[in-house]
């Protein structure tokens, strides 16, 4: 049974105590007028005063328990809410008649949230303080808390039950506030450049936007199956289409592949798309929004990420194949020949399908050679069409697209290109698809026939990028693993309940 741990069933007998005195240990009438932060804030000016005390000054403040010391006459706990921790002071005397001695000392415990009256004064060793005149408890914890000040330092806890990560890591809150902003700053950005916000269909009579595998569901009312989205592209492009002319969406895309420290099953991303524009402009535009985050955020340009610093201030741009030779090493007389590639990657001892055509095995190169030695922001430019299904071809050279892929501290972070707006090229683009998926490419992209006839009404010269939210918070908060930017990352089923307690019974 989930409550048959002794240390709760100790704690559970306590808020029957509770109750029978009277007491409602879930009780739902909070008359908190502060938050600890502002608590402290306002009267950092206690210190100054010459009894170091303002007993004219009275404040309620609510928190979990997070430290407590009993003694005889009086106590000292600590409480933390959202904001920060707060000491308080606890006399007997200055509490009802017993309520020191028969429910303070034995029946409230570290865990517990409670509210506490009184005025702020400095203790003998300095620190800002609450002397409580009344308490009362707000919520009796029946399981403890573990290890104390220590957090949880198992991930395996802290990823199941993010719960008590946040209880007991305020750290971890400071990471989630941040991705919080992040999420709302990019709104406003957008919003302020004069693109509009709007929702799509998170599930999809076809599998399309990317190439990916994806989930399926079945619809009971249409007798149909579904597809959560993999990417809101090509709703967002028939938008465009529609007469919108810069749209953009925040939301949750959903790709059934592999998990590792940067790919989680659903995740989040902005998509715009901006008609009239080139992706050119989204180069220029994707800069401001860097730094318009790093302003907002306070964040310095030359950024520490795990053993890297990176370099905001240094944006570069290398078209793919370039970067192959300067930045990969790869011999220059191997990356336009499909025969001499598959014998340098042989070399390498790279397994790669024998199928794959030269975009292809270009792409193979780039993410074995090239990518992890991207550190400083780089925009890496004209991918080969192949790899290419939705951008535009370039016009000097047809057999490249006007596609770029921005990289920091060896990562992926967005991916962007002039949108390919001719339906007869998109057409053949999608046949192509369908080519791969029959030839075994389980991530091929499928046939959407609708888009193509969007796409026939005429689609204005138009620009689109996405970036991924996730990878963009482990950067800005130095977090190398995408489970400690989601709250609640997916996660392989246990078949028995984690005990947090059992050390302490033994």
């Amino acid at each position: 049974m989930i409550f048959d741990n002794k240390f709760i069933q100790q704690r559970i007998e306590k808020a029957n105590v509770l109750r029978e005195a009277g007491i409602n240990p879930y009780s739902n009438n909070s008359k908190r007028n502060t938050s600890i932060e502002k608590f402290l804030n306002v009267n950092s000016d206690i210190a100054d005063k010459e009894d170091k005390r303002d007993e004219n000054r009275h404040y309620i403040v609510s928190g979990r328990i997070k430290f407590l010391r009993i003694m005889g006459k009086a106590s000292f706990v600590k409480i933390e809410d959202e904001s920060g921790m707060l000491q308080i002071y606890v006399a007997r005397d200055n509490l009802p008649e017993d309520f020191y001695n028969t429910i303070f000392k034995k029946n409230i415990e570290v865990g517990d949230i409670i509210e506490v009256e009184g005025y702020p004064f400095v203790t003998g060793k300095g620190e800002l303080s609450l002397h409580a005149d009344a308490l009362k408890i707000l919520t009796k914890a029946i399981s403890p808390l573990p290890e104390k000040f220590h957090g949880i330092t198992d991930k395996e806890i802290r990823y199941r039950k993010r719960y008590l990560d946040l209880i007991m890591n305020s750290e971890v809150r400071k990471t989630f506030q941040i991705r919080s902003r992040v999420i709302s700053l990019t709104r406003r950005f957008f919003e302020d450049k004069g693109f509009l916000e709007v929702e799509t269909p998170m599930m999809h009579p076809i599998a399309g936007g990317a190439n990916a595998k994806p989930f399926v569901t079945h619809h009971n009312a249409l007798g149909v199956d579904r597809y959560l989205r993999i990417a809101p592209e090509l709703y967002l492009k028939r938008l465009i289409v529609g007469g919108f002319e810069a749209v953009f969406e925040i939301n949750r895309n959903f790709r059934n592949e592999g998990m590792d420290a940067t790919h989680n099953p659903e995740f989040t991303s902005i998509e715009f798309y901006w008609a009239y524009k080139t992706y050119k402009d989204l180069i220029e535009i994707t800069k401001e929004y860097f730094k318009y985050l790093f302003e907002h955020l306070d964040l310095p340009t030359l950024l520490p990420y795990g053993d890297l610093e990176v370099n905001f201030d240094n944006f570069q741009e290398i078209p793919l194949i370039e970067s192959l030779t300067t930045i990969g090493g790869v011999p220059a007389d191997v990356v336009n020949s499909k025969e001499k590639i598959l014998e340098f990657l042989k070399s390498k001892k790279i397994d790669v399908k024998p199928n794959m055509n030269l975009g292809q095995l270009q792409g193979e190169l780039f993410d074995e050679f090239v990518e992890e030695k991207l550190i400083d922001p780089t925009f890496i430019t004209e991918y080969p069409v192949e790899i290419s299904p939705l951008a535009r071809r370039s016009d000097e050279n047809p057999a490249i697209t006007e596609r770029f892929e921005l990289f920091i501290a060896g990562r992926e972070i967005a991916n962007a290109f002039s949108e390919l707006n001719d339906p007869l090229d998109q057409l053949e683009r999608f046949e192509g698809q369908m080519a791969a998926k029959d030839s075994g490419d389980d991530e091929a992209h499928e046939m959407d026939s609708d888009f193509v006839e969007a796409l026939s009404y005429g689609m204005a010269p138009t620009a689109g990028q996405g970036i991924g939210i996730d990878r963009l918070v482990m950067l800005l908060t130095n977090e190398h693993s995408i489970r400690d930017v989601l709250l609640f990352p997916a996660m392989k089923p246990v078949h028995t309940e984690i005990d947090l307690h059992a050390e302490e019974e033994e």
